[in-house]
């Protein structure tokens, strides 16, 4: 049961205070309140009649989304959940493209692409939840952040269930918003069951915000069902914030008074619960309120809810009407990415475009670099290129991350751009999409490749999904340093890569030279759509190359042949690369088509096709482990496309599969580069 001091607490008629509020403020927010209700009323109804698949009900909870929305500004980003009808409303979202989002119409929001409230609108200055419930918070914090580097003395809002602060996220949003000190309110509601759950099986402690005081930030604790409390309380702290930027939590106590949704019941709720919070209902006691201290009248209450009755019926009907979703496989998959189209620039004649160049470098002057030295210039290029460029990662300003790739680019750049990062992976890559959501680009470093287990939820549930599923893009690089040959054991040399090649959305970009990092991961940057960048550690300072000294990009999505052969095809990416090299320089009497890979997703069918039908005989290699990798998807591929004109089984060849092991012996054994000779071997005499 949830926990009540007493009865009389919960039935106590509500204290409104108006103070300065005029009728009309008073009056809006009553028609704000007034106007969800309806809808909702109308929803159940039909949920009754079949005619909606499914329905998180808000009632009893309206003057927390209501209140709070309305006491921000209209270009402020607001981040809901499933419970927030009212967020929708007062932002006077169209209700017919609402109906339509409701009822799986093409006319929706997201085209029929998803679910009730999991959809977000510019327009509308709000930004949609996915299922995971935490996710949301990162990213208000990221819309934050970008208010307070533009200076725009604005604040954003997330809401959150009294559940969902047991979830990783919200200590990570949180407790990042405190140290950067980022103008965002997080507001818990407190109904009292996350599903059928009571709060005291959620949480130990007497009240949520007292939390706050640990993040070393504001708490307030208010009656989520007093629309004036609610109202007046955000109006005032947000006030302060634009001029004072700091996170403030607000918890607002309610109750739901339907089910976690419909089809789940309410068998688990005491009867009493519902009789002594029926008595409390928000949208009851203010229309009550408001009768008595003669600001609106039964007239005035009856016209308004005829208005607002006619208007929902006239949407309802026409989206009623509306026919199913046509199916159209072209778009579907067109839309999976933001649409972009590089810039390309003409090649100054002592160029040649051997690399896939799209921006060919404004001068043939180069210096010889190691791979780790091209990224860092490539960042360096990036951020004087992108003034709204920042760089996200533990220990990367002063310290210049621990592969030194930042050096000195805070006294270049200052530490608004180039930020130290909490070890809260998934809150810093919620936070670089919402930047993105406000203009600005993010890279983050994960420290090493391994630790992006942290932050996996939201790269391929929000980064990947969200530009498929509403039209937001996430212009976010995740650098990646991956791989083994340096010793460092089963958590910091994992090859992860395969992780991301399976989620529709990401591109996954992974450079084995000096010249490709550089010219790659500058389109990364470019490119308004999630990368991964792996950089290989082993390969950061035993690799090098002269590369251009100007700002160059390189087609991400396209292959590089590395040498010309007619025998073999060796299809590799990364360290591969090198051992293929190797391979072939001490065997000139097998003539070896090398194929770089240099993009996982989307990957470079044509080249590989090309070398295919070439040679007949195609091993693919990977650091990766054998089982799940990316092989197993070319060779398919090549089975599939490409049959006949093999003389031979397409062969794999990756690690054990094994974690990776510590000791240097081992992890030569773990590689595949001991057993290249033997495979190789066989394919050649088959």
């Amino acid at each position: 049961m949830q926990e009540v001091k007493t009865a009389g607490e919960i039935n106590q008629i509500m204290n409104f205070e108006r103070g300065q509020l005029s009728d009309d403020t008073l009056i809006s927010l009553y028609t704000g309140m007034l106007k969800p209700r309806l809808i909702e009323e109308k929803m159940l109804l039909m949920l009754r009649k079949g005619q909606v698949s499914k329905w998180f009900s808000g009632i009893g909870q309206e003057a927390i989304s209501v209140g709070a929305t309305m006491a921000l500004h209209e270009d402020e980003y607001i981040m809901p959940l499933h419970r927030n009808l009212g967020v929708f409303t007062s932002r006077k979202v169209d209700l017919y493209k609402l109906f339509g989002q409701l009822q799986g119409k093409s006319s929706g929001f997201s085209h029929a692409r998803e679910r009730s409230f999991h959809f977000g609108v510019n327009q509308y200055h709000i930004v949609g939840m996915i299922s995971h419930l935490g996710p949301q918070l990162s990213v208000s914090a990221g819309v934050a952040l970008a208010h307070k580097l533009a200076k725009e003395k604005k604040v954003s809002m997330a809401f959150t269930g009294e559940g969902g602060t047991s979830e990783g996220e919200f200590h990570e949003a949180l407790n990042t918003a405190a140290v950067w000190k980022l103008p965002v309110i997080f507001i818990i509601e407190n109904n009292g069951y996350g599903l059928s759950t009571t709060t005291s099986e959620q949480y130990a402690c007497k009240d949520l915000v007292d939390r706050a005081i640990g993040y070393g930030m504001p708490g307030y604790k208010i009656d989520g069902n007093n629309i004036l409390k609610v109202y007046n309380t955000i109006s005032s702290l947000a006030e302060k914030m634009r001029e004072n930027p700091e996170p403030v939590l607000i918890e607002c106590m309610t109750f739901r008074m339907r089910g976690h949704e419909e089809a789940s019941g309410t068998k688990y709720v005491p009867k009493e619960l519902f009789e002594l919070w029926a008595k409390r209902d928000p949208l009851q006691q203010y229309e009550t309120w408001l009768v008595s201290e003669k600001i609106i009248d039964n007239w005035l209450i009856k016209k308004i809810k005829d208005e607002y009755t006619a208007e929902i019926t006239e949407a309802l009907d026409v989206v009623l009407k509306e026919p199913a979703p046509i199916q159209d496989t072209e778009k579907e998959i067109r839309d999976v990415y933001a649409p972009f189209a590089p810039i390309k620039n003409l090649s100054p004649n002592s160029i040649q475009n051997t690399h896939n160049f799209n921006i060919f470098p404004a001068t043939s002057s180069k210096t010889k670099k190691r791979l780790v030295d091209a990224v860092s210039d490539s960042l360096r290029q990036s951020m004087k290129k992108y003034p709204k460029l920042v760089l996200m990662g533990q220990d990367i300003a002063e310290y210049g991350g621990v592969f030194k790739v930042t050096e000195g680019f805070v006294e270049d750049f200052g530490k608004e751009r180039v930020r130290n990062t909490t070890l809260c992976e998934s809150a810093i890559v919620g936070i670089g999409l919402g930047l993105s959501v406000k203009g600005y680009k993010a890279m983050m470093e994960m420290q090493f490749a391994d630790f992006v287990t942290c932050g996996f939820n939201q790269i391929v549930n929000n980064l990947a999904k969200i530009y498929w599923r509403w039209g937001q893009n996430a212009d976010v690089v995740i650098r990646m340093p991956t791989g083994a040959g340096v010793g460092a054991g089963p958590f910091h040399s994992q090859s992860n890569e395969a992780w991301f090649v399976h989620v529709p959305g990401l591109k996954v970009v992974y450079p084995s030279s000096s010249m490709d990092a550089k010219g790659l991961l500058n389109s990364a940057i470019e490119d308004p759509n999630p990368v991964m960048f792996f950089e290989h550690k082993a390969l950061y300072r035993s690799v090098s190359e002269e590369i251009y000294d100007d700002y160059y990009t390189i087609e991400i999505g396209k292959g590089r042949r590395v040498i010309e052969g007619n025998d073999l095809s060796i299809i590799t990416y990364g360290a591969g690369v090198h051992w293929a090299v190797d391979y072939a320089e001490s065997h000139p009497e097998i003539n070896i088509d090398i194929i770089d890979l240099r993009t996982l997703l989307p990957w470079d069918k044509e080249i590989v096709m090309e070398s295919v039908k070439k040679t007949g005989k195609v091993l693919v290699l990977h650091e990766d482990t054998l089982t799940g990798g990316i092989g197993g998807e070319i060779a398919a591929y090549i089975s599939e496309n490409a049959f006949e004109f093999l003389d031979a089984p397409v062969k794999r060849l990756g690690s054990l599969d094994t974690p990776i092991p510590f000791a240097p012996e081992l992890e030569q054994n773990f590689l595949p580069v001991g057993r290249l000779v033997k495979v190789i071997e066989e394919l050649i005499s088959y």
